[in-house]
């Protein structure tokens, strides 16, 4: 069957904004590898410490990059793991418990979420740091809590959203397979609609993971500092390879220094490839076992 002249259009139009964005994408890392690859050194990460000294954190690390990706990590754990279970929840009740006028005012409270500026988020964080620090003796500082809180609150409408878009586009033969051999509504999502949505939900999590990475506005107001090693606890400051890299690209005196802004970023896109691959592990995991589940009814 011959397509007409606007399907040809539209075709041709699809492929070329997939080109666009792929030939972006490939420019961009491009850019990074042939500006950062050259410093990529065992000295840009752990400056003059031996690495399996700074590895069992038997010296602290100065002018390397240990310390910040060290901050960068823990800051994404924590985040998510503050934002994970009330997201998932959230979803869970807005696909399959909320009443269709509760679900639309949410969802649409959610979407403005969504769209809030990070630097009006990290703003908010550091009103929160300072309220507590003056009902609190003074005893409380931007830290990695307030600054994993408030990325926490940032990525939590994007988990919420998916997790409900993600339920709600199973079909309905699915939905009713379960319950019509007599599983209850508790069973049905957790062994078949959670299981069945996991590529949909893992999608969500992955862009979560990928802004905690790279969200410089909230760290640089809640807790992140230039040379704050590694965090001994989540009420102290820390490092986070955004920062580093925002403030050595705006306040380098040299080639050289610019140069390790590069190599920071090109490190911060290798450990985000690494987390997004981890959670794919994760997924495929996940949706072996749910394979091998013992029969709910």
């Amino acid at each position: 069957m011959t397509r007409s002249v606007p399907d040809r259009l539209l075709s041709f139009f699809s492929w070329a904004c997939a080109l666009s964005l792929i030939s972006a994408l490939f420019i961009i890392i491009g850019f990074l590898v042939l500006k950062g690859y050259k410093a990529l050194t065992p000295e840009l990460i752990f400056g003059d410490v031996r690495p399996l000294d700074a590895l069992l954190l038997k010296r602290q690390v100065f002018g390397g990059l240990f310390p910040a990706m060290a901050g960068t990590f823990f800051l994404i754990l924590l985040s998510m793991a503050l934002a994970l279970p009330l997201g998932l929840a959230s979803g869970i009740y807005l696909a399959e418990f909320a009443p269709s006028g509760t679900k639309r005012v949410l969802s649409f409270l959610f979407d403005i979420l969504s769209g809030i500026p990070s630097i009006v988020v990290g703003l908010f964080g550091f009103s929160i740091t300072i309220f507590l620090h003056h009902y609190f003796g003074g005893r409380i500082f931007p830290c990695l809590l307030i600054s994993a809180l408030s990325l926490a609150f940032l990525v939590l409408p994007y988990i919420i959203r998916t997790t409900q878009i993600a339920l709600e586009s199973l079909p309905l033969s699915l939905r009713l397979t379960a319950p019509a051999l007599g599983a209850t509504k508790a069973r049905n999502i957790f062994y078949v609609l959670l299981p069945s949505s996991l590529s949909g939900i893992i999608s969500g999590l992955i862009l979560a993971m990928g802004r905690c990475a790279e969200d410089t506005a909230v760290i640089m107001l809640t807790g992140a500092v230039a040379t704050a090693g590694i965090p001994k606890s989540v009420f102290s400051g820390f490092e986070a390879l955004p920062f580093y890299i925002y403030y050595m690209a705006s306040e380098y005196s040299g080639p050289p220094e610019l140069m390790k802004a590069y190599g920071a970023a090109l490190i911060l896109l290798i450990l985000c490839t690494v987390l997004f691959v981890f959670s794919h592990g994760i997924k495929h995991l996940l949706r072996a076992k749910t394979q091998y589940l013992p029969n709910p009814l």
